[in-house]
């Protein structure tokens, strides 16, 4: 076959090579963000479905809930005494409501809650340093959850067990809002703008 021939043969077979790409790139993308979190994830309910909007109403602010501690600390999810100020009795005829009081309070045992937050063990995260010193507010990572009338599902990974809401839904890395994802550069990113960057093993122990 003379060298003409080969570059002729070359040419033709080009498109074909391009298409296998495409297709195979396509595939790759549709199974990477679509079809493998699927597999990743494993999807879980909370104990009670806890309507976030009903409690706002009734307390008027997020702090009566989640507050921080006279040391600083933040107290996170709220203890079952914080419930029972409240909830000692029925509040109405909800099943969500009887399930609290028949599973919790009168046996007076801590509810389980999933928390869609917890960090790995080597992290260290300050909520007074961001929202007393810092002054975000809790949508700035949090979204708009006190809108929210039901818990959404708890997406457990099966490798690491975290909650895919540490990483955010969007495994492309894309983001529409500050809460859509919190990766290591959207930290890095805020610390520059408000010029605390700090040394890793601040938050990383």
């Amino acid at each position: 076959m003379s060298a003409q021939d080969e570059k002729n043969k070359a040419a033709a077979s080009s498109p074909i090579v391009i298409v296998f790409f495409v297709v195979g790139l396509a595939v790759s993308l549709l199974v990477g963000w679509s079809i493998f979190p699927k597999l990743l994830y494993s999807q879980k309910k909370q104990p009670i479905d806890f309507s976030h909007s009903i409690h706002l109403d009734a307390a008027g602010d997020c702090e009566s809930c989640h507050y921080f501690r006279e040391d600083g600390s933040f107290s996170g999810i709220p203890e079952l005494s914080n419930c029972v100020e409240c909830h000692e009795e029925a509040q109405g005829e909800d099943p969500e409501e009887i399930k609290l009081i028949e599973n919790y309070i009168e046996p007076n045992k801590e509810i389980p809650w999933l928390v869609y937050s917890r960090q790995p063990d080597c992290v260290f995260f300050s909520h007074a340093a961001h929202v007393n010193m810092g002054e975000l507010e809790c949508k700035t990572c949090h979204g708009m959850i006190g809108e929210s009338d039901h818990v959404e599902i708890y997406e457990e990974n099966r490798i690491t067990g975290y909650s895919r809401n540490i990483w955010g839904k969007s495994i492309g890395g894309f983001k529409s809002n500050t809460w859509d994802r919190m990766k290591m550069d959207d930290c890095a990113e805020c610390h520059d703008e408000h010029g605390t960057r700090q040394a890793c093993f601040v938050c990383h122990k």
